[in-house]
């Protein structure tokens, strides 16, 4: 019943950007936390970036200063400014979204859209 689209991936050469896009159609009364994932052909997916009720950030090393994740006043639409993008980027992109509360205890997220495909090349 909760559901989440991810939009604006695509190709892009090195040092390009682009704008992910992920509109949630989860509504309650609790804060809710999103982060954004990504995994490239072989790989493991990992966490790319994170944002908390209060508006507070959370990246990774290897994108700070490049990645910017935000969300709008009514909270059901969260975005990942990506710019100066590098070939190591190049995977698929997912949103996530959880309770805040349940997220601080059990660190897994229970809801996830389907993807969107970023490609970087040199």
């Amino acid at each position: 019943q909760v559901q989440l689209v991810e939009s604006g991936g695509g190709s892009v050469q090195a040092g390009g950007s682009l704008r992910l896009s992920c509109a949630a159609s989860l509504y309650t009364y609790s804060p809710i936390c999103m982060g954004w994932f990504r995994q490239a052909p072989g790989k493991e997916r990992e966490g790319v970036a994170a944002i908390e009720a209060d508006g507070r950030t959370t990246y990774i090393d290897s994108v700070k200063g490049r990645f910017t994740i935000s969300q709008d006043n009514a909270k059901t639409t969260f975005y990942l400014q990506m710019n100066g993008l590098k070939p190591e980027d190049t995977a698929m992109y997912h949103c996530a979204a959880d309770f805040c509360w349940r997220l601080a205890i059990r660190h897994d997220y229970r809801y996830w859209g389907q993807g969107t495909q970023v490609t970087v090349s040199s």
